[in-house]
């Protein structure tokens, strides 16, 4: 396996969602061939026929209203059970946007701000020994410029197996081989003291670049947890009550958690490394960085208050400022590098007109996006594995084809 993020087909997909806001009045019309939702799933049902993935969602939102938002395949392939709008399945690292929305909201608050230096909220403290004079501020937390960085195999024994579930399939070994062992998940407080703090089982120099916080790129799982972690932290809440209080609840995302064990067991999908194998059910001690399981229809309640907030059109989290505070660019120009996009928010990714995070776990790989004007943006939920080469590259396919026919339905609607 590699880093369970997909940056590298950011762009791709990117361009592939332009709407019809976006085009040069006048130009022609384009002539589409995906004008009804009727035409759209056709669409979808064939490129579900000839792809790899057990099952997925699709929504499709435009003026402040879905306009398409339909499930293919399996969640469940050996049980039979349909993919559904209601299916729920983990997130990946969308599940950072929401980390973003927590951050906001402590700030809209006054817990904090985003100069605010992370050791004046900490219970311990983080210093990077390559660099012992400079503050780490919640704004390096939240644009990945910390200097702050993944060690591979500490985030990966992250991973755990639940309690109780079968060792003996491919999928479990899958797991295993790469450090998931079968366990009880660790305090989110004691995982991150024992990474960054010199006394601490996974502390190395090596956890920090030899680059000045604000200057250098580079995206971190762990950091995005230690942002979830000062919340908790300055608002004496833990992280995942602070969430359902502030994110979940206001936007009536009433089948949304971080642990299976707070989700209706029979709308959860079994996740696949290929159509043959399954994986037990998995977690992992940063879960604020990914660990969000919802389902097509909760996802896109959050998606079309997003773009109501980029339009400056929503207070149903916080205020108009705050939203935009969220989505707007944090960075000079040039600190991201260009595979990723063009400027960082407080953790959503900007580029060639659209505001966006994907996210990848073993088993699962999604999508959302909009436009900056927040009039038009998708969400793909899928239950395939995209953590080696050849799996992304499949999950590149199977979404390149969906947002391509998203693209034209959205032009004619």
């Amino acid at each position: 396996m590699k880093n369970i993020f997909l940056f590298s087909i950011t762009l791709l997909l990117t361009t592939l969602f332009v709407s019809s806001c976006d085009k040069d009045d006048d130009a022609p019309p384009v002539t589409t061939t995906i004008e009804t939702a009727e035409e759209l799933t056709t669409a979808l049902d064939n490129i579900y026929a000839s792809a790899e993935a057990p099952g997925f969602a699709v929504s499709v939102v435009k003026n402040d209203a879905i306009i398409y938002q339909e499930a293919f395949g399996k969640a469940d392939i050996a049980a039979g059970k349909d993919f559904t709008n209601q299916t729920l399945l983990p997130i990946g690292s969308i599940s950072k946007t929401f980390i973003a929305a927590a951050v906001v909201k402590a700030i809209e608050e006054g817990y904090f701000t985003l100069e605010t230096n992370i050791n004046d909220l900490l219970p311990f403290e983080v210093n990077n020994p390559k660099q012992p004079n400079t503050a780490i501020k919640v704004k390096h937390l939240v644009t990945h410029t910390s200097g702050l960085l993944d060690a591979p195999d500490y985030y990966l024994a992250a991973y755990h197996i639940l309690p109780g579930e079968d060792l003996t399939g491919l999928g479990a070994q899958i797991l295993t081989e790469i450090g998931a062992e079968q366990r009880q998940t660790i305090a989110l407080g004691d995982f991150l003291a024992a990474y960054y703090l010199p006394d601490g089982e996974g502390y190395s120099p090596d956890n920090f670049a030899n680059t000045a916080p604000g200057n250098t790129w580079n995206y971190s799982n762990i950091a995005s947890s230690l942002a979830a972690y000062l919340v908790e932290v300055a608002t004496g809440k833990d992280f995942k009550v602070y969430v359902q209080e502030n994110v979940f609840q206001p936007l009536g995302m009433d089948d949304t958690a971080y642990d299976l064990a707070d989700l209706d067991a029979q709308h959860v999908a079994q996740l696949y490394w290929d159509e043959q194998t399954s994986f037990p059910k998995y977690t992992n001690d940063s879960y604020p960085d990914g660990g969000i399981h919802t389902s097509n229809e909760d996802l896109g309640k959050y998606l079309t208050d997003m773009m109501k907030g980029a339009q400056g059109q929503s207070t149903t989290l916080f205020s108009q400022a705050s939203y935009e505070m969220l989505l707007s660019a944090l960075l000079p120009s040039g600190v991201l590098p260009t595979y990723v996009g063009e400027n960082q928010g407080v953790f959503w990714f900007l580029g060639n007109g659209f505001i966006l995070h994907d996210g990848s776990d073993p088993g699962t790989a999604c999508d959302l996006r909009f436009n900056e004007e927040g009039t038009v943006g998708s969400i793909i939920m899928t239950n395939m594995d995209a953590s080696t080469d050849e799996h992304e590259e499949a999950f590149t396919e199977v979404a390149t084809a969906i947002l391509t026919a998203i693209n034209e339905f959205s032009d004619a609607n």
